[in-house]
């Protein structure tokens, strides 16, 4: 007794709507005494009176806050929603949580649920809350071993925060309840009916809601909690459920429910096409399977050796791991759905399997990670390359703009000079310094369009271009693409392969390189191409304009020592089987060799002739009569023989009639003695040396411009009436051409007409007009370096090429003097001596 009027007085004290149930003044003892006296007469179990009390104060709180706010201890769940009239198990770990059910079961055991926005959120605050949610009563509280609570709420009513408190230890809400209305009229009971009728045609599509859980909501009589108990059981989002929680009016919540039942039947309608779908195809592939698996049976029981079974397995395999683009992927399964098909001994079998071996050879997304570090690139460029400055400069420009921008199409680099001066060694380092692969096309010879871009696979023996073929020897969509002697290219009646080079030479179009063979289009826009040739003028001027022209002219005697003693010597000394110790060769020597014994602008055969001292060098060793052996210039005859070449070409003495030029050559630069001659006669001018059209027309000039001059110039005005001129280039099998002769031709017949000798140590290039303007020239550097090669100390240039001067070496430039004229005047002033010579 004592018990039970302990429980009534707490009861009180926790309940704060008790005293609006019972009146203000009323007692304990006087609102339970009929309880106590019925407990205590009928020794009914004390626990479950308790109990039903409780239920009864929950009902009669629930009735007072109907339109009044109620604070009660927030529970928030994760990814969960409670409807009224829904009884569900719910574990709680998070403090906070656990504070409230405490709270929650040591008061009337109220309390209320909503759902977070994020799930992902451990901490939520009021923001991160829906304001509408429910107010559940907790029926049974259980610890679990790992520190969990398992409860057991049942909605009671929709409820809306009104206002947020911060408990410490847990949050309170303030709320206002919405219970649905107890009237129902006819359109209630006709939207109930669409509603249930649509549940039942969504359980019997869906199959996964069982008939107990149909009838138990068919019994349901209220049309609100019929829409809520429906939303429970539907596999929607927990966005959409949330929406029917707050939708507070019965028939909008009805006709959403609806409105969401008949969205989920059109998907249950489609994925029951789909899975018929699937379920033919399955059949087709299994009756496929079968089919094959007796193919093999029988090819087995017959020795068919031909069997494609383990051979299309097998390139299905390689398909799928070739990192095709999607497109050319469907491509070559159809191929090989198609290869499969035809007999083997068929011709198109062949040809179609080479393709579909092309497809997988190709690289289509395999590449190598650039190692973009500009210090050692240099000391690459540097340790394999002596010289080359702008070059090794225009490497490094390309590779800082690609640390900075991880995103730069490759530039079509054009490497242009003279044989021997490294241009392909030069792409070889080039592709170290960036971490790529190497791979080198010649271009020599090919005259043929179907050279770059394959042939049609209709055609016998068909294959893809050279530059497919190239990337496959890569191996990855990103290397360094050497394209050697594309100024040799040729064509004829089968295509013109330089304008099929233009697609793949424009960044703006290599991307969907197209080749007749391979037909999809290929990536080329990795690709760092370098060109190389020896004559830009046989390069057509659109596949010129497509590339970055880097010219490299050739090396002076510095350079060649330099590079001889760095690499060349001891490349052929690792070649030849000897050591360091045993050959040694002094600078002196080597620049001896260079002087007498070798004349080009590259070091080709410099290396030929370090390969003669080392093998001569090996012979001498292998036969015992030295351990080591030192080169000098007393006995280097006795390696190379006799020298090959004067020092120089410059004439020992001044000479009436012979001028020296300075040329430009496929194989760098050159100097041509012009010589005239004078023979009485009637004016007939003679050109020989195998002139080239320009070459002649420049002569044709320059006599022209002597003959109008001939009274300032001291000639005889006549002169043409009295002799016949015969001018002369020696060196007549090989072909000249080019108008930077003229100058050179007006100074020769000057001389030979005045009788002025002309200065030995004087050079000169430039063009004439008929009025003795001097026009620029080109090839300027590999001119100036003839000229100091030959021992000339003054040379004589056109003004407008003043600014060329500073592509000159530093070296050569401090032992040349520059002279810059303007008109032919200028130049004899500076050429001809003031004496006659008789």
């Amino acid at each position: 007794m004592h018990f039970v009027k302990n429980f009534c007085q707490q009861s009180i004290s926790n309940f704060p709507f008790i005293n609006q149930l019972f009146g203000e003044n009323k007692s304990y003892e006087s609102v339970f005494s009929p309880i106590i006296r019925h407990i205590i007469t009928n020794k009914i179990e004390l626990k479950k009176e308790i109990l039903a009390f409780i239920d009864f104060l929950h009902l009669e709180v629930q009735i007072l806050a109907k339109n009044n706010e109620l604070n009660v201890p927030l529970l928030p769940l994760r990814g969960l929603l409670v409807y009224p009239t829904m009884v569900l198990h719910l574990d709680v770990g998070r403090e906070r949580s656990v504070q409230a059910l405490e709270k929650a079961m040591v008061d009337d055991h109220l309390i209320f649920l909503t759902t977070q926005k994020d799930v992902s959120i451990d901490e939520p605050l009021e923001e991160d809350l829906y304001r509408m949610g429910t107010l559940t009563k907790v029926k049974q509280m259980l610890k679990l071993p790992n520190g969990t609570i398992r409860v057991l709420v049942e909605g009671l009513v929709r409820a809306e925060i009104v206002s947020f408190q911060d408990e410490e230890e847990y949050y309170s809400v303030s709320i206002v309840t919405h219970e649905d209305p107890d009237t129902r009229d006819v359109e209630d009971q006709a939207l109930m009916r669409t509603m249930l009728e649509y549940f039942e045609q969504y359980i019997k599509l869906s199959k996964k809601i069982s008939a107990e859980t149909y009838a138990s909501v068919a019994d349901i009589e209220e049309p609100g909690r019929m829409a809520d108990i429906i939303s429970s059981h539907l596999p929607i989002k927990l966005k959409e459920k949330q929406d029917i929680l707050e939708t507070i009016e019965v028939k909008q919540r009805i006709n959403r429910v609806i409105g969401i039942i008949h969205n989920e039947k059109e998907v249950l309608n489609l994925e029951k096409k789909i899975g018929q779908r699937v379920k033919r195809s399955m059949e087709r592939t299994q009756k496929e399977y079968y089919l094959r698996e007796q193919m093999k049976a029988i090819q087995k029981e017959l020795g068919d050796k031909e069997g494609k079974t383990g051979e299309i397995a097998e390139l299905t395999e390689k398909i799928n791991q070739a990192g095709m683009p999607e497109n050319v992927h469907q491509i070559a399964l159809k191929e090989l759905d198609r290869y499969e098909k035809v007999p083997a001994s068929s011709a198109e079998s062949s040809v179609i399997r080479n393709y579909i071996d092309w497809l997988i050879s190709l690289p289509w997304s395999k590449k190598t990670e650039d190692d973009i570090d500009i210090l050692r690139a240099e000391k690459i460029l540097n340790k394999e390359h002596y010289g080359l400055e702008k070059v090794k400069e225009r490497v490094l420009e390309y590779l800082a703009v690609q640390k900075l921008t991880n995103s730069l199409k490759g530039p079509i680099l054009c490497l242009a000079g003279p044989p021997g001066v490294g241009k392909t060694s030069l792409a070889r380092s080039i592709a170290t310094s960036l971490n790529r692969n190497f791979v080198r096309v010649s271009l020599g010879g090919v005259r043929d369009e179907s050279e770059i871009r394959g042939h049609r696979r209709t055609y016998v023996g068909a294959m893809p271009g050279r530059i497919i073929q190239g990337m496959k020897k890569a191996g990855t969509i990103n290397p360094v693409f050497l394209l050697d002697e594309i100024d040799k290219m040729s064509s004829d009646f089968r295509g013109d392969p330089s304008s099929a080079l233009l697609e793949v030479l424009d960044p703006e179009q290599n991307s969907n390189f197209s080749d007749h063979y391979i037909e999809e289009p290929y990536n080329l826009s990795k690709v760092m191409f370098i060109a190389t040739a020896n004559n830009l003028s046989t390069i057509p001027g659109p596949l010129l304009d497509r590339m970055e022209i880097i010219t490299i002219a050739g090396y002076t005697e510095l350079e060649k020592v330099h590079i001889t003693r760095d690499h060349l010597l001891p490349k052929q000394i690792k070649e030849n089987g000897l050591s360091k110790g045993i050959l040694q060769v002094r600078d002196d020597v080597i620049l001896k060799v260079v002087r007498y014994y070798t004349r080009e602008a590259g070091v080709r055969s410099l290396e030929r002739q370090m390969a003669t001292i080392c093998r001569k060098t090996a012979k001498i060793v292998v036969s015992g009569k030295k351990k080591r052996v030192v080169i000098t210039e007393k006995n280097i005859e006795e390696f190379l023989g006799k020298p090959r070449f004067r020092y120089g070409q410059a004439e020992t003495e001044n000479q009436v009639g012979v001028a020296t030029g300075l040329a430009y050559t496929t194989v760098g630069g050159d100097t041509l003695q012009i010589e005239v001659s004078l023979a009485p006669g009637k004016g007939k001018l003679v050109l020989t040396g195998k002139l080239g059209d320009v070459m002649k027309e420049s002569a044709q000039a320059a006599f022209s411009y002597v003959r109008s001059k001939a009274k300032e110039l001291g000639i005889e005005e006549d002169f043409h009436e009295k002799y016949d001129i015969h001018i002369h280039v020696p060196e007549g099998a090989v072909p000249k051409d080019g108008p930077s002769a003229g100058i050179t031709i007006a100074t020769a017949l000057v001389s030979a007409l005045s009788g002025r000798p002309i200065r030995r140590e004087v050079g000169m290039t430039g063009e004439i007009t008929l009025r003795g303007r001097v026009l620029p020239i080109g090839g300027l550097k590999e001119k100036t370096l003839s000229a100091h090669r030959a021992g000339l100390t003054k040379v004589i240039l056109p003004k407008d090429n003043e600014m060329d001067i500073d592509d000159i070496p530093e070296s050569v430039r401090n032992e040349l003097e520059f002279v810059l004229v303007s008109h032919v005047d200028e130049v004899l002033k500076h050429a001809l001596l003031e004496g006659v010579v008789k």
